[in-house]
């Protein structure tokens, strides 16, 4: 699963957060420029769905969604295979593990 199918299954949560973006590794250029994006106030979700086209592989990533200041969201990619995703909002986990009938709750 890819950071721009996370994002979409998000649905209207996270429309409207604001993305912060942090690369342990970089393994693509798109990288660099997420990180310079999230620099200051951060970045809209389409803007990082720009930036997050199918293919894109995250190593030891870690993207938060604020609303406002607020942090409301983080989705860590491990080994663009395994995601950890925690949240404010239990319906988010819950449409997820819905989509995903093979998550577990660590």
């Amino acid at each position: 699963m890819t950071l721009a199918e996370l994002l979409v299954r998000l649905g209207s949560f996270g429309l409207d957060l604001t993305w912060r973006v942090e690369c342990d590794e970089i393994v693509d250029p798109r990288c660099v420029e997420m990180e310079r994006r999230s620099a200051d106030a951060g970045m809209d979700t389409l803007t990082l769905l720009s930036l997050t086209t199918p293919f894109l592989q995250l190593i030891d990533a870690e993207v938060r969604g604020f609303a406002g200041d607020k942090l409301v969201l983080v989705l860590t990619e491990f080994d663009s295979s395994l995601w950890d995703v925690r949240a404010v909002d239990e319906r988010v986990l819950s449409e997820l593990r819905h989509h995903y009938p093979g998550a577990e709750d660590l």
